[in-house]
C-alpha cells in the first residue's frame, strides 16, 4: 500500500461517510452527487483517486455488473449477490446466495466462484 494510498483527507473522509450512510452499492456519480453536498469545489478526478485510494485500502470493493462502470460497497460484507433496476438502473445488496449451486455445473467441472444478478424493478420504481 503506497503512503498516499493511506492518507487522510476530507475529501477521503466525506466519501467515506458517504458509504456509511449508504445501503447499497453506489456509482462514481451517485458518490460524487452526494460527497459534493459536503465538500464544495470537489472535482470528479478526485473522487476517482480517492475511490482507488479506498480500494487499495481494501476499505471499498468494486461490485462488477456485466456491460456497466464499477459501482463501490464497503469491503468485508462477505459472500453476497446484487439486484439491479431496469428503471433507475441502482444496484442493491441480496443477502444470502442460490442453493445447490454445484447441480448447475456440467459433470466433472469445479467450481471456484461465483457472481449472481439479479435485475427487475425496485420497490421505489414498482409504485
Amino acid at each position: 500500500m503506497s503512503v498516499a494510498a493511506n492518507r487522510k483527507t476530507r475529501q477521503r473522509d466525506a466519501l467515506r461517510a458517504v458509504f456509511e450512510q449508504s445501503d447499497r452499492p453506489l456509482s462514481v456519480q451517485e458518490l460524487f452527487d452526494r460527497a459534493s453536498k459536503t465538500i464544495d469545489g470537489l472535482g470528479m478526478a478526485t473522487v476517482y483517486r480517492a475511490i482507488n485510494a479506498l480500494v487499495e485500502e481494501d476499505w471499498l470493493e468494486p461490485v462488477d455488473i456485466p456491460g456497466e462502470p464499477s459501482r463501490y460497497e464497503r469491503a468485508g460484507k462477505g459472500h453476497h449477490h446484487h439486484f439491479q433496476c431496469r428503471s433507475c438502473e441502482r444496484v442493491y445488496d441480496v443477502g444470502g446466495c442460490v442453493e445447490n449451486v454445484r447441480k448447475l455445473v456440467p459433470a466433472r467441472f469445479r467450481v471456484q466462484d461465483h457472481a449472481l444478478t439479479l435485475y427487475g424493478v425496485c420497490a421505489t420504481c414498482s409504485r
